[in-house]
């Protein structure tokens, strides 16, 4: 039961004053990024993902479209992920009001140090942001999980799994596919990973992907993500081919479209003997 709640019956008697808790502070959006460190991906391409969410979060119009929100704030996490029992929390939940808050978390971000780890599973990166809202000390009606990717599912439960209980939470999550093939593991990488994760990972009210395929455009197009997150503003068109540019993002799954969302476990059957330190 909320605490708004519980103290309006306590006023009306329903209640005894020893059963109010302190209200959750209300924020616009509940917001975990998931950053995938597997070991598909350089340190050099590490290095740019987390430059670059540290300057988009810090950036005037990331700033400023946190300040537009009905309450002027939102609450934000980081974990790193990359097999489902390689998981590390960057920092905790944070209220982001103002610059200041912004420019904290940022600095937090630019002195983590990823390191690369074994396997991909998006399920349990997708089973470890859904247990991060059970501990957010914040209340929102909108809850968003951003996670990034080089490869599809390849370890721990089905990713349909994970999405369908997320979903089944009300969480909505996006995806940031980079389509980049520069990390040693790229032999288990597909080149349709854009498709791979409009149809199998992002999903809930109004969710988007945006692909990056050249590691420069990563700055811009995150900083554009959060501004589109924050603000709960995506557009509306719902493409049936998704294309590979990152200049717009896209919405999520067509129903119609059917895709084999077991196909990085299949991929990594089939080529575990060549890359069996991946």
């Amino acid at each position: 039961m909320a605490g708004w709640l519980k103290c309006l019956m306590v006023m009306a008697g329903l209640l005894p004053a020893t059963s109010v808790v302190r209200a959750q502070e209300p924020v616009d959006v509940a917001l975990v990024l998931a950053i995938d460190v597997s070991r598909s991906m350089s340190p050099e391409e590490l290095a740019i993902q987390r430059d670059g969410y540290a300057a988009a979060l810090k950036h005037p119009d990331v700033v400023r479209a946190i300040a537009q929100g009905a309450y002027g704030r939102i609450a934000i996490t980081m974990f790193e992920w990359a097999g489902d029992t390689s998981i590390r929390d960057v920092f905790d939940w944070t209220l982001v009001k103002s610059r200041q808050d912004a420019d904290r978390v940022a600095d937090v971000i630019s002195r983590s140090r990823p390191v690369g780890q074994r396997r991909t599973s998006i399920s349990g990166a997708l089973a470890h942001a859904v247990a991060r809202f059970d501990a957010a000390p914040f209340e929102s009606l909108r809850k968003v999980i951003d996670v990034s990717g080089d490869g599809p599912n390849n370890q721990g439960g089905p990713v349909l799994a994970a999405r369908a209980a997320a979903l089944e939470r009300q969480v909505v999550i996006n995806g940031l596919p980079l389509m980049t093939d520069s990390g040693a593991g790229r032999g288990f990488n597909i080149d349709d990973l854009d498709r791979y994760y409009a149809q199998c990972v992002i999903g809930g009210p109004g969710s988007f992907l945006v692909p990056v395929t050249d590691w420069q455009q990563f700055p811009e197009t995150i900083r554009r993500k959060l501004i589109l997150e924050i603000g709960g503003n995506v557009p509306r068109e719902e493409p049936t081919v998704l294309p590979t540019a990152a200049s717009a993002p896209q919405r999520s799954n067509n129903p119609i479209e059917t895709y084999d969302c077991l196909i990085g476990e299949k991929i990594w059957e089939q080529r575990q003997w060549v890359f069996d330190d991946r």
